[in-house]
């Protein structure tokens, strides 16, 4: 039996009690024939449920769901106090157009000067080319969107011939492609454009719905079930915008797994290093981004989706504010930890996205009483002075709990120049009970991913599933109510920690990932892999800004000694989207000198 413990009430915990743990995941490495023999264990009766319970117990989830009095109520979404206004901002209406709202956000940016980018003088050794540059070149009569997107679809095609091949997108219809194209040409042509998006090539996540093409969430079957009518609601505002969608990008299966490992299309690759994961489990959008093919994407982030990807690959990711995207039209619309974000190769393309897909569904909009959205004037001078006044907290024992030190000397030395170039005050902050809220997450995101599958698996459709999306379904089968309702209790306590450490700072900084890209075993690529090691060190630092609803941004600060890129994360207040641009803006000007460009690269913005 086990013994009964009782938490303190969180109010109540002394936090120089605090001690920090690292945290080792007991379960086994599989791949190949070895993961397809574990799948047939644990989904057999009896020996499969007895595995299963061993495995939690062992990971410490079954003293903290079944013999723990937790004192706090269960808080079944995030619930947000309210929030003030963030400084130098500018507040936009999210029920108005998106065009309105992007060409707010544009005059928000610093200043452009074409000719300091066309020139090719002062150029550092690498840059992507921005959003800004793409409509410089269609206004000036450069290049035109049809001309763009024959490069593209050049590439994509030629993408299926590569070895190893590289599988980005999982939908594809080049004619589809060259018909939205031409309609950007044409506005352009006739002096028309919608807005600064007009002509942008952007991909969408397979879990989010974009007309006609099936979302599959990358399985083989859930377009048999599940059709789609019309476009998501973010990515139909991006069509107001007049974005170009290219199609569906390849995702770890139903986004449940960080690598971005999929044996039904094939498993992307990492843009810097082929031989290497993207992370996931927005694969696709991340690696197109980063080779170049595409200025942004649309990712989906229930457990670090866009952010864990886009700090492999060397890109921006955004995870807004839960509640702050409408999630209507996507596999994930029903879930209390997930969001839609945008993926850019920089901090003010995602905020030109993010200006476009923002504003709250009806429903949130009451239940959750969302701050008004607004974006950080770039372009201001009080810019200096707000980023100065930024308190940034940093838990450093968890800071340094990562798989190689170079990525806590990379982040260290970008903090250490932000705070000597703007002033920016690091203060030292205690985040408890950090093993509570990773076990109140995998109940939360398991049991909601498991009720919207359970009609489809007791149909049949559960052993079409790849191995690892197996693993994870024995897993979250064998939650029951009472845990559910206990880690809800858990999310409530964990709130108010975070809520008590907004109070001293401003925005928590950690390492986006505890480490680089992963490599790929060649046994993983045919049946999948499961590696609960890797994915502990991938979402360590993710987690909060799911559970808790937080908005969270990652942006890239350097490489590890192995040229792979490293991200900082930055974690803010809720509705606190505003600030996290800010600093990730200053960051990245710290950073982007030193960008590599990426061993898989395309400049589809040939102006020769």
């Amino acid at each position: 039996m086990g013994k009964k413990r009782v938490m303190v009430p969180a109010e109540k915990l002394d936090l120089s009690t605090v001690k920090y743990e690292h945290e080792e995941i007991q379960a086994p490495h599989l791949t190949g024939l070895m993961l397809k023999f574990f799948v047939r264990v644990i989904e057999a009766p009896v020996i499969g449920s007895f595995i299963i319970s061993f495995m939690k117990k062992q990971n410490k989830m079954v003293e903290l769901l079944q013999n723990t009095v937790i004192p706090e109520a269960p808080m079944f979404k995030p619930e947000f106090p309210p929030q003030e206004i963030e400084p130098s901002v500018v507040i936009v209406d999210e029920e108005g157009k998106p065009e309105d709202r992007v060409e707010t956000a544009l005059k928000c940016l610093p200043h452009y000067d074409p000719a300091s980018y066309w020139s090719g003088d002062s150029l550092p050794s690498f840059r992507y080319w921005k959003i800004r540059d793409y409509a410089y070149a269609y206004r000036s009569k450069v290049v035109t969107p049809s001309m763009v997107a024959e490069q593209l679809i050049s590439v994509i095609k030629g993408c299926n011939y590569h070895k190893p091949p590289t599988p980005l997108l999982v939908s594809f219809d080049a004619e589809e492609v060259r018909k939205q194209a031409a309609a950007s040409t044409q506005r352009f042509e006739e002096g028309n454009p919608l807005s600064i998006l007009d002509g942008i090539f952007m991909a969408i996540k397979d879990d989010i719905d974009f007309y006609p093409h099936p979302s599959k969430g990358a399985t083989t079957w859930m377009h048999e079930v599940r059709s789609v009518k019309k476009d998501a609601v973010c990515v139909s505002r991006l069509r107001r915008c007049g974005v170009i969608l290219i199609g569906k990008a390849n995702m770890h299966e139903l986004g449940m797994g960080t690598t971005g490992n999929n044996p039904n299309y094939g498993t992307t690759r990492n843009p810097h290093a082929p031989e290497r994961y993207t992370g996931g489990s927005s694969s696709g959008p991340a690696a197109l981004v980063a080779s170049g093919l595409c200025s942004a994407a649309l990712g989906t982030d229930g457990g670090g989706s866009v952010r864990i990807p886009s700090s492999l690959c060397g890109v921006v990711g955004l995870k807004t504010t839960y509640g702050r995207t409408d999630m209507g039209g996507s596999l994930c619309d029903s879930g209390t930890v997930e969001i839609i974000g945008p993926i850019a190769s920089t901090v003010e393309d995602v905020i030109l996205v993010y200006a476009a897909i923002l504003g709250s569904s009806p429903s949130d909009r009451i239940s959750l009483k969302p701050s008004p959205p607004c974006f950080p004037v770039l372009s201001s001078l009080d810019n200096a002075n707000t980023l100065g006044s930024l308190r940034l907290g940093k838990y450093t024992e968890w800071f340094n709990d990562v798989h190689s030190t170079d990525i806590t000397d990379v982040c260290e030395d970008v903090l250490n120049l932000l705070s000597k170039t703007h002033g920016c005050k690091t203060i030292e902050i205690v985040i408890p009970e950090l093993h509570e809220m990773r076990t109140a997450h995998v109940v939360s995101i398991g049991s909601e991913t498991l009720s919207s599958l359970n009609p489809d698996c007791e149909d049949g459709k559960g052993v079409k599933l790849t191995y690892d999306t197996r693993t994870s379904m024995a897993l979250f089968r064998s939650f029951t109510a009472s845990d559910y309702v206990a880690a809800q209790c858990l999310r409530r306590r964990i709130m108010h920690h975070h809520m008590e450490i907004f109070k001293k700072v401003d925005v928590i900084v950690t390492p986006t990932t505890g480490m680089t890209a992963p490599q790929i075993p060649p046994s993983a690529l045919k049946h999948g892999e499961t590696d609960m090691q890797v994915t502990g060190y991938l979402m360590r630092f993710v987690i909060a800004a799911n559970l808790l609803g937080l908005p969270a941004i990652t942006v890239p600060v350097g490489y590890d000694k192995q040229g792979l890129p490293i991200g900082l994360q930055l974690i803010g207040r809720p509705w606190g989207e505003a600030s996290i641009l800010r600093l990730a803006s200053a960051l990245e000007e710290l950073c982007g000198k030193s960008r590599k460009k990426p061993a898989s690269f395309y400049d589809v913005l040939k102006t020769e």
